[in-house]
């Protein structure tokens, strides 16, 4: 039996006119009970009926995703969080990537698109760029970016707080006795990387432990970049005893140098990841990792732009930083280091 408004409102403890608008995008709702209202919709499976939510909102609301992403487990997330939402609010998702294009040809693009659809939706690294932008915002296009490090004033954001969930999971490795610990940065051109970098390095201050620059090495949150980082840390004349790499595709290059070495993980070595991506759990041992619920993420973004597109007041746009939690994900890839 499909499931209806009234059993989501009833687990939500709120009323059915509530959840109709959550879902539908519609009216003032507070964001403690948004947010309970969609964990209902999600626990529960419930679909909307297309048809009645097409004419309640009497209009076709177009609105685009672009990426660029290079992780493929990354994208299967944001694409299916991005796809649930525009499911849900009957609007139509236009998907697109812009991986050959050069920034001139990039704001060519961006141009020609606000005039095609009502809103967009910007993942790293395209919602860091300013000139991309500023394009969508003179166009007067609502924006929602999505796992940017920081909040821009200008458009809307869904992230998590990178800085605290690096703290985090470095803390976690101080904790089963770690002192010498190799880090591998992001791609330079995102904030986040900025964020989670800084994380790390607060980690080891307050823990007393001087930070180490022959440690850190350079990623771009690519698998192949992962394992570039790797061969030069644990070629280190005294390598570290364990990595905390910025996401897990490179944690997961981490993993097959190491065994690639001889190296057993994590008895020899202790790596961790972030982000809790399928890359997380395809690996042996499967990864310690910070989960950013990226599809969920991708999913109220679409409501968070679905909200400012078809609001009664056109005179007015809210700008949203939508901060949701993270999670340290305990697996098997962390152990106490050998004496």
């Amino acid at each position: 039996m499909a499931v209806t408004l009234d059993e989501v409102a009833a687990l939500a403890k709120v009323s059915p006119m509530t959840v109709s608008r959550v879902v539908n995008g519609h009216g003032k709702v507070r964001e403690t009970t948004r947010e309970r209202v969609m964990r209902a919709v999600r626990e529960l499976g419930y679909t909307p009926n297309l048809a009645a939510s097409a004419l309640a909102t009497a209009q076709d609301t177009r609105v685009a995703m672009i990426y660029t992403n290079p992780s493929n487990a990354y994208l299967r997330e944001l694409l299916a969080g991005a796809l649930r939402g525009a499911t849900r609010t009957a609007a139509q998702l236009v998907i697109d990537t812009w991986d050959n294009l050069g920034p001139s040809a990039q704001r060519q693009a961006a141009a020609a698109l606000a005039k095609r659809v009502a809103g967009v939706i910007l993942p790293p690294p395209l919602c860091e760029s300013k000139a991309l932008v500023s394009e969508f915002v003179e166009a007067e296009v609502p924006v929602v970016a999505i796992a940017s490090g920081r909040f821009h004033h200008d458009i809307s954001c869904v992230r998590i707080d990178d800085y605290r969930a690096s703290r985090e999971i470095t803390a976690h490795l101080i904790a089963a006795g770690h002192r010498r610990i190799g880090y591998i940065k992001g791609n330079p051109n995102q904030t986040a990387s900025t964020r989670r970098y800084e994380g790390f390095q607060a980690a080891l201050a307050g823990a007393g432990i001087e930070l180490d620059p022959s440690l850190v090495e350079s990623g771009f949150f690519t698998y192949r970049s992962g394992l570039e980082a790797t061969e030069k840390l644990l070629a280190h004349p005294q390598p570290p005893t364990a990595i905390c790499a910025a996401n897990d595709d490179m944690a997961a290059a981490a993993v097959s140098v190491a065994h690639r070495r001889g190296l057993d993980v994590p008895r020899d070595l202790s790596i961790v990841g972030f982000d809790d991506t399928s890359a997380a759990t395809t690996v042996w041992p499967e990864l310690t990792t910070i989960r950013q619920p990226i599809s969920a993420m991708a999913d109220s973004a679409v409501d968070i732009l679905l909200r400012n597109i078809r609001r009664k007041d056109k005179s007015t746009r809210t700008v949203v930083d939508h901060v949701v939690p993270h999670e340290l994900i305990e697996r098997d890839s962390v152990a106490p280091p050998k004496r």
